[in-house]
C-alpha cells in the first residue's frame, strides 16, 4: 500500500478543527448544504441533545456534535463574572457540583492518507485529487457500497432513494478556483481552519501547548500523526477529552491493510490447487503407461 497524498505540483491541504472554540452554531452545516446543494436530512430533534442530524452521512457532510458532560468544580470559589480569563481572553466561570459542560465538535470526512475507500472502489468513482483530498464522482459510482464498510470512521453512506454514495469533497470546486471550503469560510470562531496540512499541524501543536499552559490538561490532537493507522488524516482535530467521547475510534486502522498479504496467500493456495489437480491427472497416466509396457 503506497502513501497516497497530493498528486501533481499542488501542496496537500486539509482541515484543522479546534473544538475548544466551537460554539455549536452549525453555520458550517448550513454552508456545506447550501454550497453543495445537499438535500435536508430531517428537521426533527433526535432526542440526543440539540441535534437533528445525529451523525455524518450521505446528506450530512458536516455534523456538529453537542455532548453534555458532567464535570467537577475546578475551584471552591463562587462563580462570578470576574473569574479567571482563559487564554483567548474569555471569562471562565467555575462549575459547581452537578453542573456540566458542553463539548462541541464539527465532524467531517477525514480524507485519510491511506484511504481504504479508494482501495475497494471497483469503478474509480473515488479518486485522490491534486490537493490530496478524496472525492466521489457521483456519475461513475455504481452503488456497490464496498466503500461503506471499508471506511474506519463510518463516514461514507448510500442515499436510500439513490443507491450511490456521497461524502465531503472538501469543496473540490472551490479549491480549484482558489477559494477555501464553504464550512471554513462560514465558521465565525475559526474553529474550522483550512490550509496547507503541514502548516496546520504546526499551528495545532502550538494551540495544544497554549491550552496546557492555561490549565486545560486534557487537550490533545487526533488524526494529526502521519505514523498512525491511516497514515494521518487530511482533517484532524483538537479534542478536550478522549476520542470515544466524540464518537471517534481511538485507534483507527486502514481496513485494507491486510490485502497484500491476503492476495499473496490466495495466490499460493491457487498454485497449490493447480499443482494438486495436475498431479492427480499425471500419476494415473504414468501408471497406465507403465502397465502397458
Amino acid at each position: 500500500m503506497t502513501d497516497e497524498t497530493a498528486t501533481g505540483s499542488q501542496e496537500r491541504v486539509g482541515f484543522f478543527t479546534d473544538t475548544s472554540v466551537c460554539i455549536g452554531c452549525k453555520a458550517c452545516e448550513v454552508a456545506c448544504k447550501e454550497w453543495n446543494a445537499i438535500p435536508e436530512d430531517g428537521l426533527s430533534l433526535t432526542g440526543m441533545s440539540y441535534d437533528n442530524t445525529q451523525a455524518l452521512g450521505a446528506s450530512t457532510w458536516r455534523h456538529v456534535a453537542f455532548i453534555e458532560q458532567p464535570t467537577r468544580p475546578t475551584t471552591t470559589e463562587p462563580a462570578t463574572p470576574d473569574g479567571p480569563p482563559t487564554s483567548d481572553g474569555r471569562t471562565q466561570l467555575p462549575l459547581a457540583d452537578g453542573e456540566f459542560r458542553w463539548l462541541m465538535s464539527s465532524d467531517v470526512c477525514k480524507h485519510c492518507t491511506h484511504a481504504a475507500c479508494l482501495d475497494v472502489c471497483p469503478t474509480g468513482s473515488l479518486f485522490r485529487t491534486e490537493f490530496g483530498t478524496v472525492v466521489v464522482q457521483e456519475d461513475i459510482c455504481n452503488g456497490c457500497g464496498y466503500c461503506v464498510p471499508a471506511c474506519p470512521y463510518g463516514v461514507i453512506e448510500q442515499r436510500p432513494a439513490d443507491g450511490r454514495v456521497f461524502k465531503c469533497t472538501m469543496c473540490y470546486d472551490r479549491l480549484g478556483a482558489g477559494q477555501e471550503p464553504a464550512c471554513a469560510k462560514a465558521c465565525p470562531t475559526e474553529s474550522i481552519q483550512f490550509g496547507p496540512l503541514d502548516e496546520l499541524r504546526e499551528r495545532a501543536a502550538l494551540r495544544v501547548d497554549q491550552l496546557h499552559e492555561a490549565g486545560v490538561g486534557d487537550a490533545r490532537l487526533y488524526g494529526h500523526d502521519p505514523d498512525d493507522g491511516v497514515g494521518g488524516d487530511g482533517a484532524f482535530f483538537l479534542l478536550l477529552d478522549e476520542p470515544e467521547v466524540y464518537g471517534l475510534p481511538p485507534d483507527p486502522r486502514v481496513t485494507t491493510r491486510d490485502l497484500p498479504a491476503m492476495w499473496k496467500h490466495a495466490g499460493a493456495a491457487a498454485l497449490s490447487l493447480v499443482g494438486t489437480v495436475a498431479v492427480s491427472f499425471v500419476l494415473p497416466m504414468l501408471g497406465r503407461r507403465k502397465g502397458t509396457s
